[in-house]
């Protein structure tokens, strides 16, 4: 037994030996391989690449998965903030063109101030009616009455048709209505007429009754002549762009563009003659001059 264990002893004391003359030997630098040494290397290197290629474009394909993954969401919160900024930026827009409209109506009220304005908004205007009614946001709790005078910081755009407790309806100059008249003044020519009707193709009052024998400019302005006990005097309406006689070679009607645009209107100012001056009741039919 000892004899056996001596010769199992002396042959793992050789094998270990020898192994580690094999790892010294590859260990070594060496300009050529052994030809085993060169098959074991040259096997161990295309298994190697053979399996690379597959993982690389596994790897690969996941990683440009997980970037377009990244681009989409960087992408969605990228039009998310686009969205924001534009939706701010109009609102910015909107507050700005609100603040220098009223900033508008503050300088026109302090010119307004014998007429004793009052400050309104607009609520409510219907589609099919666009150009002839508003609703804002005063009435008779608020001293609004009929046939007040209703303007902007531009100009008259109509009169008060009827009132409620807390909102009125504005009758505008483009209304179509035989009783919708406005006494006027073409300013520089003295040239008196009536402001009735409307040319929804043009977009332009008719100013009508001119006598014949008035020479009338174009871009001259016409205001209210303050006659009939509505209008206060010198509201601005517009101004003449064309001037036709009638058929009967009597009168003549100039196209007038109006001060403000009745499609666009926000902000306006109710206004009757002077402060404790009493309006004279009418529905427009006694509106000249």
């Amino acid at each position: 037994m000892p004899q056996f264990f001596n010769k199992k002893l002396l042959l793992l004391l050789v094998s270990i030996i020898v192994l580690v003359a094999l790892i010294g030997f590859s260990l070594r630098e060496r300009e050529e391989l052994t030809w085993p040494e060169q098959f074991l290397k040259d096997t161990t290197g295309w298994v190697g690449n053979m399996f690379n290629k597959p993982v690389s474009g596994i790897t690969g394909f996941v990683g440009g998965l997980k970037d377009l993954q990244n681009t989409y969401d960087e992408n969605k919160k990228l039009k998310a903030r686009l969205d924001e900024y534009v939706l701010l930026k109009t609102q910015v827009q909107d507050l700005k063109e609100e603040n220098e409209e009223l900033r508008d109506n503050l300088k026109k009220e302090d010119d307004l101030r014998k007429y004793s304005p009052t400050q309104a908004t607009v609520i409510g205007r219907n589609p099919d009616r666009w150009h002839e009614m508003l609703t804002i946001n005063k009435g008779k709790r608020n001293g609004v009455e009929k046939n007040m005078a209703v303007i902007t910081s531009n100009g008259l755009v109509g009169k008060v048709k009827s009132t409620t407790d807390f909102t009125a309806s504005v009758q505008l100059l483009s209304s179509i209505d035989k009783a919708n008249r406005v006494s006027a003044i073409v300013q520089g020519e003295k040239a008196y007429g009536l402001i009735e009707g409307f040319d929804d193709k043009k977009n332009l009052l008719l100013m009508k009754r001119i006598p014949y024998d008035k020479k009338i400019k174009k871009n001259s302005l016409v205001v209210t002549s303050g006659y009939g006990g509505i209008f206060p005097k010198g509201l601005p309406i517009g101004k003449v762009v064309d001037v036709k006689v009638d058929q009967y070679g009597l009168n003549q009607t100039a196209y007038i563009e109006p001060a403000t645009d009745f499609y666009d209107i926000n902000n306006v100012m109710v206004v009757q003659r002077e402060v404790g001056g009493v309006p004279k009741e009418s529905d427009g039919e006694d509106e000249g001059k």
